[in-house]
């Protein structure tokens, strides 16, 4: 499975690593190997993404209200577990969020269990790739509060509960909006790593008594992926919420 990832990266690097360094290099990033821009873990992530897409793509031309197939019966637990998670977090209103969760969840869960594959790290243990998800969550919760409540309703929430407050609660809110994208990257890299770095330590030491540490590794990463998506329901219902006027 390692040499299969290898060989993916060599072939986008060799089709897509020159225009990416330059890209790279005209918005002033430097990587450290221009030669090799595309990374292991930006792979698995790709091959991810084009996994949801054919998986939700099959599901949408085999429905089928009177024979349910094998993935449309999956599709159902999937869509079924994360509307009872976001009913329960959100409340009224939580259905356009749907798909932007199961999106996240599911990515998660792939994206975590690569580490149970031989010679094969977890593309979340790496730090870049947690925070690349943070991010749109970050941006995704609060364009959803602007357009929920307005850019003033919104903005209340930052302020406190009374005017002469605001001076400290402004710059306290955002630091602790801003510090939810810390939050979920190094909650989520840390978590893996460690998991990713304990399987390899015990089957380096103990091959034949690795076993249940895979099986660690697999509840790591599906607890991972389920706190990353509740989280971001949870911000989803504070940005929902309307506040009292401040006065």
């Amino acid at each position: 499975m390692h040499g299969l990832v290898v060989f993916l990266t060599n072939l986008l690097n060799s089709i897509f690593g020159a225009p990416v360094s330059a890209l790279q290099h005209a918005i002033g990033f430097h990587p450290a190997n221009p030669s090799i821009p595309i990374s292991a873990p930006f792979t698995l992530e790709l091959v991810t993404a084009l996994f949801l897409v054919a998986f939700f793509l099959a599901v949408h031309f085999t429905l089928n209200v009177e024979q349910p197939g094998f993935l449309q019966h999956i599709a159902e637990m999937i869509n079924d577990f994360v509307n009872s998670q976001a009913d329960a977090i959100i409340g009224h209103g939580y259905e356009p969020h749907i798909a932007f969760a199961t999106i996240i969840g599911l990515f998660l869960i792939i994206c975590n269990c690569y580490g149970l594959l031989p010679g094969v790290e977890t593309p979340t243990a790496d730090p870049v790739v947690p925070l690349g998800i943070a991010l749109p969550t970050f941006v995704y919760y609060n364009y959803i509060g602007f357009r929920t409540q307005g850019i003033w309703g919104y903005t209340k929430e930052f302020m406190g509960p009374v005017w002469w407050l605001v001076p400290l609660m402004l710059p306290v809110e955002i630091i602790s909006h801003l510090a939810r994208n810390l939050s979920l990257t190094v909650r989520l890299y840390a978590n893996m790593l460690a998991s990713d770095l304990l399987a390899l330590v015990f089957f380096s030491l103990f091959p034949l008594f690795a076993i249940p540490f895979l099986g660690l590794h697999f509840g790591v990463a599906v607890i991972q992926a389920y706190v990353f998506m509740l989280l971001a329901l949870i911000y989803l219902a504070g940005a929902m919420t309307h506040v009292e006027e401040v006065h």
